[in-house]
């Protein structure tokens, strides 16, 4: 294993390439691109084998492909699929493949590697992330370019699902060994891997667009530290730095070789709860440990004031979103009262686990100070991302976390039983599955607001913000996604000036 060096010499050095002009190194790699990212992807390079979202963040759209594919603007386009048509009743798609196109195996693209695809994703041993998603599906290979997807489950929102990480095809023969042997029908292949420091992509000549893929080359950097990811910008070594800490925004917005785009998500920032372990199974104690977070607060501290409160695990910005901020509404002297009825009497002890991300880290020193105030002592446990989704999403062993959720549609991760909130409620459960069997737009909008006000009524988790993320990029750089609907970098919409 290759060990980093240290932020000090790290910045240090970047501090010397410094005194380069202006631009020299983004000149010298006209035909590459240094894309900086906070995490590295764990635990490889398959999005249907893990659920971090940098695996996405390096893989979609550039090796691997779907069938549609989402844009900025957070609509739904072809991809794999040339065009698709729904029964009136929502259950039934077809999808009308494209000709000609090949894995980077050489192996063809067609109707049965769809098929293979979804069954392996929805089967008993997957671990794919929307595993339940496929699991309600029955597809059928109709011919070589034609595939019929039969759902159990209504959701008018399919083709959206259709074009995320998990709803990748995947070769057959080649899907076992995907997470460090990538292969795809997209745009670019695996070049090389150096494990804690980058991966670097280049561009595959046997693409069927291959002539429009302007970025031969591109190196994914893995920069945790705050501090080092504002040196390697202000010293060249990075080209672009997608959802960069927002401490260093002001520097960068005066400085005229930047551009600084911030944009709108569909992610909820929360402190999770584990629902059953003591005394976090009485809601009284989950309302008090909300009541006792003050929001604004937290935004400036882990988001340095890029975000907007939430009250439920739904963002502003999506459609059918109803505003619960008001009812765990910030109040201290209430938080200790609802401590005393759940019969806390004394000191309550926990552990806040934190993933790397300065978010996470940031806003866990902000709400145990907050958390004091009520009588909450809460110990701060740093984590790497796979201990995080080893421990605390896979074993569920963790009391609190600060987390954000990146998915644009998953109020449905509240009804799976084995969920690592451990959040059980039939009667959210029964709201959900009439939420999902409802073709009525307007009646489905009233159901999605009744499944937001449960969630904050039962205080299932402190939920904190909607984050805006910061792309900080050279003024030179092209095709950069205004928002972020999903957390991808589509390095094929990407050009030089």
């Amino acid at each position: 294993m290759i060990q980093r060096r240290s932020v000090l010499t790290h910045t240090a050095s970047l501090a010397a390439l410094a005194t380069l002009p202006a631009g020299v190194l983004a000149q010298n790699r006209k035909n590459s691109i240094v894309m900086a990212m906070t995490l590295e992807p764990t635990p490889g390079l398959d999005p249907t084998g893990g659920a971090a979202s940098s695996i996405a963040e390096v893989t979609l759209y550039n090796i691997y492909e779907t069938l549609t594919k989402i844009n900025a603007d957070g609509s739904v386009t072809p991809l794999l699929a040339e065009s698709w048509e729904v029964s009136p009743d929502l259950t039934t798609y077809t999808f009308k493949l494209r000709k000609g196109v090949k894995f980077h195996n050489g192996e063809p693209f067609n109707a049965q590697a769809v098929k293979f695809s979804f069954d392996r994703a929805g089967a008993e041993k997957s671990v794919n992330k929307d595993k339940r998603t496929f699991a309600n599906l029955s597809t059928q290979a109709i011919d070589e370019h034609t595939v019929v997807v039969l759902t159990k489950e209504i959701d008018p929102d399919f083709p959206f699902l259709m074009g995320q990480a998990t709803a990748v095809i995947v070769e057959p023969k080649s899907a076992d060994s995907n997470m460090t042997k990538p292969v795809g029908t997209g745009p670019y292949v695996l070049d090389n891997w150096v494990k804690g420091s980058s991966i670097s992509l280049k561009k595959w000549d046997g693409y069927r667009n291959a002539a429009a893929i302007k970025i031969p080359r591109a190196t994914f950097r893995f920069i945790q530290d705050p501090a080092a990811q504002v040196a390697a910008m202000l010293a060249g070594d990075v080209d672009l730095f997608p959802r960069i800490t927002p401490r260093s925004v002001e520097q960068f917005k005066g400085n005229p070789r930047f551009q600084v785009l911030v944009s709108g998500s569909r992610a909820k920032t929360i402190l999770a709860i584990n629902n059953k372990k003591k005394p976090f199974d009485d809601v009284r104690v989950r309302r008090a440990v909300a009541m006792a977070v003050d929001r604004k607060a937290v935004i400036q501290g882990a988001g340095d004031g890029y975000g907007a409160p939430i009250g439920s695990h739904y963002p502003p910005s999506a459609p059918g979103y109803v505003d619960t901020t008001g009812v765990n509404p910030y109040n201290p002297e209430r938080a200790k009262a609802l401590l005393k009825e759940a019969g806390v009497t004394g000191p309550l002890e926990v552990t806040i686990t934190l993933p790397p991300p300065p978010y996470a880290r940031q806003g866990g020193e902000v709400i145990a100070s907050q958390l004091a105030k009520v009588g909450i002592t809460a110990k701060l446990q740093n984590v790497e991302w796979a201990q995080w989704l080893s421990n605390v999403y896979g074993n569920k062993n963790y009391d609190m976390t600060i987390i954000s959720h990146v998915e644009p549609f998953d109020l449905g991760n509240f009804a799976k039983p084995d969920y690592y909130w451990n959040y059980q409620s039939a009667k959210f459960n029964d709201l959900y599955a009439k939420y999902k069997t409802t073709a009525s737009a307007k009646d489905r909008m009233k159901l999605q607001a009744d499944l937001q006000k449960l969630l904050a009524e039962d205080s299932v988790h402190a939920f904190l913000y909607q984050p805006q993320w910061v792309t900080v990029a050279n003024k030179n750089i092209r095709g950069l996604w205004k928002d972020m609907p999903i957390f991808v970098n589509d390095l094929s919409a990407l050009s030089w000036a």
